[in-house]
């Protein structure tokens, strides 16, 4: 009797039809959206109704998400990640100034502010005439009204802004001292000139050089931390002593835990954005010019966050250490040094009273105006920055187009997706500080207040210390809640929205009226937009296709739209 002849096969290829054979086959909705990213087509687009107010025709048209998340949409958020590196590449060695001068108002529009000047001067006198409150009250009630009309007649007009606040707040303001504090440098102050355009170098055989910078602004440190830093072939040995490579699990993790400041790293990353602000203040002020600005901000491996700036124009590196070093920011806050009540016992909510008592005593706690009255000379927390590095980069140069993608690395993801802790000792040092920022303060209406006898600005029912919905206690942020990317008002003179019509029509330059009805062109509605009316339809609509015919077609139109550029750019060539 013969044996039957057995054919070896691979430990990791399973048997053909087993259950994990057909687990490894790909999905058919994953090489759907694989095909979508690969050809920029939005894989979660916005379904309109767009209705023709001349013809009556209703349509249905879809309109990208605009997601700036990769883990929402990769194209939308891939094509963002474009225009930032296409506005920062034009705005930052500018040779002329981008700003535009505002024409001057025409003659009824001054006569609508001055109409508004005639009521708000009659306002102000009916509290000196003498008359009851109650006649009072009805003349200024009528006077309101007729200000509102008038701010309704001034917002129709082509005025840029607002002639007065939204709100009229007659509360007096509280004033605090402006005087530098005594432990902070003394800052460079010079008038500040109006032009935005950095210096230009002559050089030899009559080149010129106009030079920008690369900076970055990094916290203090809360404690060492392990390290992975490399000088050429050299690994420069950690604060414990050993020489770690550049995976290792430790890396970003605090050497001793228990001596780690993370009280004081919350509190930098929730005012991080308030420093920088004050930073760019004092910059110009130093500097005599109004220096622009563009750049993001991520989250190191210590989880403090730090920002790359690109900067038009040369500054000296001793004058930007000089301004870090004297620049601050204080929070005028009641006391949050030493927590009175705990997150298991905090203070009850009183219907009779309207406010949070003491579970015990039963006497109220001090509301935020009796706390803020009680504040003395001294702030609650100063905020600082650290460490500063600055470095020349020239125009056109490869150097630029590095800088650039640097700084624009990491805006399509999540402020904590690339600092996500992998090892037992990051998850450690990740919840620490996060557990920290649950029972920290981030605004005056948190409710983490009643943990330290202060009922919060306009305290209601159902407060629940350490459980705030604000931003800053979200392991999404980890503190810092301001803009991820910050530009200034004068860096190029354009938007992204600016941005995206440049290059709408340098498309439609390209293919001499053959653009397709994609995404991407809208010549009606740019034409007159009063013609068209949007309306948001429901995926539900029976007029509404399935998502993937839509994403279908959209690749196709995709496809097609593109092999006809491409066509029209070799024909131009």
């Amino acid at each position: 009797m013969t044996q039957p002849t057995l054919i070896p096969v691979a430990a990791d290829e399973p048997r053909p039809g087993s259950l994990a054979a057909r687990m490894r086959q790909p999905l058919a909705k994953d090489a759907l959206r694989q095909l979508a990213e690969n050809n920029g087509v939005c894989v979660r687009p916005v379904v309109l109704r767009r209705t023709d107010t001349f013809t009556g025709v209703t349509e249905i048209v879809e309109v990208p998400c605009g997601a700036t998340l990769a883990a929402k949409c990769k194209p939308c958020a891939e094509r963002g990640r474009r225009l930032r590196i296409q506005q920062i590449r034009e705005g930052w060695h500018l040779a002329d100034e981008p700003a535009i001068d505002p024409d001057p108002p025409a003659a009824d529009v001054l006569d609508l502010v001055a109409r508004r000047a005639h009521l708000e001067f009659d306002r102000e006198a009916v509290n000196y005439r003498p008359m009851t409150p109650d006649a009072r009250a009805a003349q200024i009630t009528a006077l309101d009204e007729q200000i509102a009309q008038a701010d309704e007649l001034l917002a129709e007009t082509n005025l840029r802004g607002h002639l007065t606040p939204r709100d009229r707040d007659e509360r007096p303001r509280r004033k605090r001292s402006t005087k530098r504090r005594q432990d902070s440098p003394d800052l460079p102050r010079l008038p500040v000139d109006g032009r935005t355009v950095g210096r230009a170098f002559a050089g030899r055989e009559g080149k010129t050089y106009r030079p920008s910078m690369l900076v970055t602004l990094t916290l203090d440190s809360h404690g060492p931390v392990h390290s992975h830093i490399r000088r050429g072939a050299y690994v420069v040995p950690c604060e414990c002593g050993a020489r770690h490579g550049q995976y290792d699990p430790e890396l970003g993790t605090p050497v001793d835990p228990d001596t780690y400041d993370y009280r004081r790293a919350a509190l930098d990353a929730i005012h991080f954005a308030r420093v920088m602000d004050r930073w760019w203040q004092n910059l110009r002020r130093a500097a005599g010019w109004n220096v622009q600005y563009a750049g993001a901000v991520e989250l190191q491996r210590r989880l403090a966050p730090h920002a790359h700036f690109a900067i038009r124009g040369t500054i000296p590196r001793r004058l930007l250490k000089q301004v870090a070093a004297a620049t601050y920011h204080q929070v005028w806050w009641p006391p949050f040094d030493r927590a009175t009540y705990t997150v298991g016992k905090p203070p009850v909510w009183d219907a009779d009273q309207t406010a949070y008592v003491d579970p015990k005593t039963r006497a109220p706690l001090p509301t935020w105006d009796e706390a803020l009255d009680a504040i003395d000379e001294d702030p609650a927390y100063v905020a600082r920055l650290g460490r500063i590095d600055a470095r020349g980069i020239e125009s056109g140069t490869k150097d630029a187009e590095r800088a650039i993608r640097y700084v624009t690395k990491y805006v399509t993801k999540d402020l904590t997706e690339h600092a996500t802790p992998k090892t037992d000792p990051q998850r450690a040092h990740f919840d620490r500080l996060h557990a920290e920022l649950s029972t920290l303060p981030c605004s005056p209406t948190c409710a983490n207040w009643l943990l330290y006898n202060v009922q919060p600005d306009g305290a209601k029912a159902g407060l629940t210390p350490g459980r705030c919905t604000g931003k800053v206690h979200q392991r999404s942020t980890l503190g810092f809640t301001g803009r991820r990317v910050l530009v200034s008002r004068q860096w190029s003179g354009k938007t992204l929205a600016d941005h995206r019509a440049d290059n709408r029509s340098w498309v439609r330059a390209v293919l001499a009226g053959g653009l397709a009805d994609t995404e991407d062109s809208q010549p009606a509605a740019e034409e007159d937009p009063k013609r068209f009316r949007f309306e948001l339809a429901r995926p539900d609509d029976p007029d509404v296709p399935p998502l993937e015919h839509r994403v279908l077609r959209a690749v196709s139109a995709r496809i097609r739209w593109r092999s006809q550029l491409a066509t029209a750019q070799n024909q131009a060539a």
